[in-house]
Parts: C-alpha cells; sequence; structure tokens
C-alpha cells in the first residue's frame, strides 16, 4: 500500500543532517518510509491513500524512554502531593498493591491514548510490582498495546527486597529471584521480537537499588545477555537513594552498577540526577544510556539530571515521561518543553538546552536508549512512525520563524492532528481511532477510586485527603 503525505508546511526530518523541507512530503510504502522530499513527490505506481499535510508540521514519532503505565490510577493522590520519592513510594505501595489485569489494562489504555495523541509512537513501560495472584500483568500491558496500535517495548520489572531484607517496598509485594527469572524467560520466549521494526520487544529491569538484591542484578544481566535483551533501572534519582547505597553498599549507586556489571551499550538507566563528573565520563566510555525525565524529578524535588555534560560525553540520553503518579500526565511534548527549560536556572545561556536538542532526545536520544536503528528520524528505510501538527492553531500564531521550535517553545492545548504507527494512522483528526475515550475515562474512575477506597479501609490512612 502506498500512502502520500503531501503539501507539508514543514517536514523536519530529525535525520543525522537535521534537513528541514519546506512543502514537504513523504511517501510510504506499507509500513516503511520509502522518500521523503520537497514538492509533490512522484510515485511509478498507484498512490492508494493521500494525507493533505497543508498547514501541518511532520515529524518522527516521539520515543518515551521512561514510564510506569499502572500510574495512570494514582494521579495526583492528595496524601503524596508534597511528598518526597521515599514516602511518595511508601505511601503508594498500600494502594498498589490493589492493582489487578482489570487496573492494568484500563491505566495502560489511558497511559498509551495521551502519549499517541501528544506525539509518541514508541513507548518502554517498567512495571515492577506484581500483587500475589496476579504475574501477568506485562501480558496485560502488551495486549493494550497491539490494539492501540503503539509500538511498545515494555520492561519486565521486579523487586526482590521488601521490608524485613532492609528494601523500601512492603515483603507481600516483592517476588523471590526464581519466580522473577522464570516470568522474565518466559516474556523473552513469548512476546520478545528481535526482527527490525518489531512491534514489541521485552527488555529486563529490577526496580532500584533499594528495593533488588545483588543476586537479582547479577542473574538478571546474565539472563538479559544470554538472550540479547536490553536492561534498564531506576538509578541516582535522589539523595536519599545516595544515602542508602553508601549505608548498605559502602558507595555511591553508579558504583554499586559498575560493580555488579551493569554498566555498557545494552543498559539505559532512568533519571541519573545526582552524578559526579567521573560518572558522567564513564556512562560515556561505556556507552550507558540515560532516561531523563525532568517533570517527574520536579514533581518530587529530586533534583535535575547534568544533560548538557553527558550529551557532551557521548551518552544516549533520552525523555521520559515517568509515571503518571509522580508527572501526572503522560504528555511527551509537554515533557520536551519541560525539558527544554530545566536546563537554563543557573545555568551559562551557552550551555542552554535547545528546542532542537529536546526534540533530539524525545526521537533519536530515545530510539537509542532502546536500542533502535529502525525509528526516530524520517528517511528512506526507517519505520513510517510519524506525526503531523497543525500549525493553524492560536498557540503556534506568530511562531512560524522557527515552526520546530515552536512546538516545544508554545504551550500545547490540543492533541497532534495526526500520528501514523508502522503506515497505520492510529490518531486522525485530533482523535484516537476505535476509541470510546469517555468510557475510558469512566472506567479509569471508578477503578482508581476504588483502589483508594481499598487502602484507605486497609491501612486506616485517608487517601482522599492531605497526608
Amino acid at each position: 500500500m502506498l500512502t502520500l503525505i503531501e503539501g507539508a508546511r514543514l517536514v523536519a526530518t530529525l535525520d543525522d543532517r537535521r534537513a528541514r523541507v519546506p512543502d514537504g512530503s513523504v511517501l510510504v510504502r506499507d509500513e516503511v518510509i520509502e522518500a521523503v522530499g520537497a514538492g509533490p513527490l512522484e510515485a511509478k505506481e498507484r498512490i492508494d491513500r493521500r494525507i493533505d499535510a497543508r498547514g501541518k508540521l511532520v515529524l518522527p514519532g516521539l520515543v518515551n524512554a521512561h514510564h510506569h503505565l499502572p500510574q495512570t490510577l494514582t494521579r495526583n493522590v492528595p496524601r503524596v502531593q508534597e511528598a518526597p520519592l521515599f514516602r511518595w513510594l511508601s505511601e503508594l505501595y498500600e494502594v498498589w498493591r490493589g492493582i489487578d489485569e482489570a487496573a492494568v489494562d484500563v491505566a495502560a489504555r489511558v497511559g498509551l491514548g495521551e502519549l499517541l495523541l501528544t506525539g509518541c509512537t514508541t513507548t518502554s513501560d517498567h512495571l515492577y510490582l506484581f500483587p500475589r495472584g496476579q504475574e501477568r500483568l506485562v501480558d496485560v500491558e502488551i495486549a493494550a498495546a497491539r490494539e492501540m496500535g503503539i509500538r511498545f517495548q515494555p520492561t519486565r520489572g521486579s523487586m526482590s527486597r521488601g521490608q524485613t531484607q532492609g528494601g523500601l517496598p512492603p515483603d507481600d509485594v516483592v517476588q523471590d529471584e526464581e519466580t522473577i527469572l522464570a516470568d522474565s524467560r518466559r516474556l523473552i520466549r513469548e512476546h520478545h521480537d528481535p526482527r527490525p521494526g518489531a512491534m514489541t520487544r521485552i527488555a529486563l529491569a529490577p526496580c532500584s537499588p533499594f528495593s533488588v538484591t545483588d543476586g537479582l542484578m547479577r542473574r538478571t544481566a546474565e539472563l538479559a545477555r544470554e538472550h540479547g535483551v536490553r536492561l534498564h533501572t531506576h538509578l541516582a534519582e535522589t539523595l536519599d537513594e545516595e544515602a542508602y547505597c553508601q549505608q548498605e553498599y559502602g558507595c555511591r549507586p553508579v558504583e554499586y552498577l559498575r560493580r555488579l556489571g551493569w554498566l555498557g551499550p545494552d543498559v539505559w538507566l532512568a533519571h541519573c540526577v545526582h552524578l559526579s563528573a567521573e560518572e558522567v565520563s564513564l556512562f560515556g566510555e561505556t556507552g550507558t544510556g540515560v532516561a531523563h525525565c525532568p517533570s517527574s524529578n520536579f514533581r518530587l524535588g529530586s533534583g535535575i539530571a547534568p544533560v548538557r555534560a553527558l550529551l557532551e560525553a557521548g551518552v544516549p540520553v533520552g525523555l521520559g515521561v515517568d509515571g503518571s503518579a509522580s508527572n501526572d500526565t503522560s504528555n511527551m511534548l509537554a515533557e520536551a518543553r519541560q525539558a527544554l527549560l530545566a536546563h537554563r536556572i543557573g545555568a551559562d545561556p551557552s550551555r542552554w538546552i535547545t528546542a532542537e536538542e529536546a526534540l533530539w532526545m524525545a526521537t533519536r536520544g530515545g530510539a537509542r536508549c532502546l536500542g533502535r536503528d529502525d525509528i526516530g528520524s524520517l528517511e528512506p528505510g526507517k519505520r513510517a512512525d510519524l506525526v503531523l501538527v497543525d500549525t493553524r492553531k492560536l498557540s503556534y500564531a506568530g511562531a512560524s520563524s522557527d515552526l520546530l521550535a515552536a512546538l516545544v517553545f508554545s504551550p500545547f492545548p490540543a492533541p497532534v492532528d495526526t500520528a501514523m504507527v508502522n503506515g497505520k494512522v492510529v490518531v486522525e483528526g485530533g482523535e484516537l481511532r476505535g476509541v470510546d475515550v469517555p468510557a475510558l475515562v469512566a472506567r479509569a474512575d471508578a477503578i482508581a477510586e476504588g483502589l483508594l477506597r481499598h487502602a484507605s479501609r486497609r491501612t486506616g490512612r485517608d487517601y482522599f485527603e492531605k497526608g
């Protein structure tokens, strides 16, 4: 099937040349981009579908490098609106221990829908909490992603160190190492697709230094490398985590990972706020990637990652919206804007993050973190993952001097006009195709309220009041 996206106000390829094509067109054959150029593109065969891109900006689909989809059900919970990370986690574990397949299904659909509407066509997810009897929650997310039409790279998260072993999570939400590793093998066997253009890939992701054992970290790395899948975890997010690692392991978080063999080009880490100059250099030398999550880091008061230094060291840096309970949205364009703004306070203007760099992290950087060279730019041979933004909106009026930068500098009150994933249109006219949004929201609200009420009854805390 041949699809021609024609007459765009601007095509921003984000290829190695960072080419911008006014009056541009993109020719798509089935799932792959065949040509990008100015003016009408000629094809020897009949065009099966034409997409009118007049007045619109066309750019690659954004790539979300870190998320927790089930958290869409626990946004802005009053009890933790002013809580830093450790207290925030301790309170919300009591709510999350009640999740089941129905909760994860609706949460995934809400989060994935938000991502698609804000220009994201590929996302990772880090699901690490499996209440007793709810061991196949990653499968539920995969099924939802397939129905929504988004490219998906979930991670099999894990926690093996509960409170009685000196960890942060309650004992009844952690699993033993053998259970975790067996399910990791199963997910790789049943769902991981290593081929170019894959819609589903699996990665392995022990949760954090304060919720897993050394043995699980080592064995997970061995398993991942045996099967050629990537590794992911949280790292150096807060000073509390740094103090924990010093007390428990006698070293900083990065050194802890280094000792365990957890640095390398097959690893990407979320947050990395508190890094020394030597640790930044080590990431560059080893090719270890970083998912920068500025909104979550602001929300929890964690700090800001040294992104300029990471980029200068050659570190693959992507963007992550992080959990919707620590960001309170799954908006990728908003995350790019936050990345633009976050690095200007107190910094020399010559080292500020530019709008193009923010979008580069949101596309090419995220693709590198996920180990993909088949997405992230608009050029022949890449997968047809792209979005169209209608620039004929009030928020873009007066911004035509640099339309690409306008996506990041200007407010973003409306969804993208069109999103295509693997050659299939999944957002059209600013709406999700085939999704009854009011019904989805009503279902999510009902399940979310039930989780909070159950946690309130069980703990004696009121999750509807400020903590």
